[in-house]
């Protein structure tokens, strides 16, 4: 099975939903940054639910999450679109702890229980749209529930899982689904969501077990419709080109200055750990063209 995602309703159009397998680009994120266990799982998290995100969007619109909290784990920073793109890492990669008293990877002692979540909305206007909440557990999909009631005012529910092979570090299953009431949903219906997620078995386990998310979703959602489906791909927006023309950018006093002083460059790519290396030659031929 491939990573997509699906966008749904549910409960005769009450409830809106998302629901999504990211097992394969949470592995590639893994592999590119040489992650550990516990990075794995926040930095897995904090994707699925960009990418999520990322689908309540439209055209060229865009989405950066940002999750900075106070534990060794540093800032977690992804971004997504709405054609299904997207990419992550973490400040410090290397980054595992022995499972929490839940059998889970302790996901809360590597993210910390201080910060805050910043989500940047590029919405092709003038100014982005900016919001922001204070973490509240650390566990990611938790602190994106409660950003989603203080910060857009719409009651949620967020649910991200990643399964990590103890003995090689490979991504096992990596997900998730976020619910959206709509204004004047009632109360029985409140009640009926609440019960199925009280009784809904981890995400990660579904996702390893098989499901898809549509089958995720029909465990929680009466009458579910699907309207779409959209297939999820690994993709940064640095390229050798982009690089040359920040180079360019620099002007040609800067240029000579770092072909006189260090006779090369080195741009790294913090997204996809891409490096794009520049020697003497190279830089010379990028000042002639200037």
């Amino acid at each position: 099975m491939s990573d997509y995602l699906i966008r749904a309703t549910g409960f005769n159009g009450h409830v809106r939903a998302f629901a999504a397998r990211t097992t394969d680009i949470v592995e590639e994120i893994r592999r590119r940054h040489d992650m550990w266990n516990t990075a794995t799982a926040a930095a897995g998290r904090t994707l699925t639910v960009s990418l999520m995100m990322g689908a309540m969007l439209k055209g060229n619109e865009s989405i950066n999450v940002k999750v900075k909290g106070n534990g060794p784990i540093g800032q977690i920073v992804a971004e997504a679109n709405a054609d299904g793109e997207g990419v992550a890492y973490v400040t410090e990669p290397h980054i595992h702890f022995e499972l929490n008293d839940k059998g889970k990877l302790d996901v809360a002692r590597a993210v910390g229980t201080e910060g805050f979540v910043y989500v940047t909305k590029d919405l092709g206007l003038k100014e982005p749209y900016q919001g922001s909440s204070p973490i509240v557990s650390g566990e990611i999909g938790e602190d994106f529930t409660y950003y989603f009631v203080t910060s857009e005012q719409t009651p949620s529910a967020v649910g991200v899982g990643v399964l990590v092979n103890p003995e090689d570090r490979s991504v096992l299953a990596a997900g998730g689904f976020i619910l959206q009431l709509m204004p004047f949903t009632p109360d029985e219906v409140v009640a009926q969501i609440e019960e199925r997620l009280s009784q809904l078995p981890q995400v990660s386990r579904m996702i390893g077990e098989g499901l898809t998310p549509e089958e995720i979703l029909a465990r929680v959602l009466d009458e579910p419709k699907y309207l779409s489906r959209t297939e999820i791909k690994f993709h940064c927006k640095c390229s050798e080109e982009k690089v040359t023309q920040a180079l360019i950018s620099l002007g040609r006093e800067e240029m000579q200055s770092m072909i006189d002083e260090q006779g090369e460059a080195e741009v790294h790519c913090h997204f996809c750990n891409e490096r794009y290396y520049y020697d003497e030659a190279a830089l010379i031929d990028i000042l002639k063209e200037m």
